[in-house]
């Protein structure tokens, strides 16, 4: 006695009882024809560009928020100069050099230059690695001591990280070892095309006396003149004005 066999044992069974099926609603049916089947991808399903662009943003924005101080999680940057910047690193990061956002005390120096990076963050960009540190706290870092790894693996870190915010840059104590350190991270990071946030007190350049020496203190002298002018060929200078903001009274309301 033959074994029973169901409906996709046999090629030949399968194909019979297809077009029985098939002729059956066509007999039903005879005006009704098979439409096109949209396959592709809606914004929320995998494969859509958008669902991954969203994936990338929710990843970016998380690092940013772990690298973010508590004070500027809210940072959003406003001015346009410092928003046209963050829109060339996500498109042509080689092009977009260094951002230098100066300006005197509490003019939202820092509060931008978060809110920079956010934006950054918030677009969903491929890869996001970011490393943000006073310029104090990172001679700190760079001393001997200052890291169980040394020196030279932390210096390594901070000219190869993909976007690095150096912030207050100026306040601290000059001397060859400082400018050497500094000239070694802003040089690094220029021949390799990495963009790079810093943030200062100190004008650009002051104006020089008879002698032409600056009449006060200046980045080119902190930098020194061969690191000043690399600067000068890729970095958008943008100067923030206005009264101390952490002196404003807060409102009641």
């Amino acid at each position: 006695m033959a074994e029973p066999q169901t409906i996709g044992e046999s090629p030949t069974h399968q194909i019979s009882e297809l077009a029985r099926l098939m002729a059956r609603i066509k007999q039903i049916r005879p005006n009704v024809t098979a439409g096109p089947v949209d396959n592709t991808p809606q914004p929320d399903e995998p494969g859509h560009p958008e669902y991954h662009r969203r994936q990338r943003a929710d990843f970016a924005f998380a690092r940013w928020t772990t690298a973010a101080p508590r004070r500027f999680r809210d940072a959003t940057a406003t001015d346009p100069a410092i928003t046209t910047w963050a829109d060339t690193v996500l498109t042509h990061p080689d092009d977009a050099g260094t951002l230098v956002l100066r300006g005197t005390i509490g003019t939202g120096k820092t509060h931008q230059a978060y809110g920079a990076l956010r934006r950054i963050a918030e677009a969903g960009p491929k890869r996001f690695e970011m490393i943000a540190i006073t310029a104090p706290d990172m001679y700190g870092l760079l001393r001997p001591g200052g890291s169980a790894k040394g020196m030279e693996h932390e210096l390594r870190r901070l000219t190869r990280v993909p976007l690095l915010l150096l912030d207050d840059l100026g306040t601290e104590k000059l001397s060859e070892w400082t400018e050497e350190a500094t000239y070694r991270l802003l040089n690094e990071r220029y021949n390799e095309c990495l963009p790079t946030i810093v943030t200062t007190n100190l004008p650009v350049r002051s104006p020089v006396d008879d002698e032409g020496r600056p009449t006060a203190p200046d980045l080119t002298s902190r930098l020194g003149e061969r690191l000043a002018s690399r600067l000068a060929q890729d970095a958008t200078v943008v100067t923030l004005t206005g009264p101390d903001r952490r002196r404003q009274p807060r409102s009641a309301a």
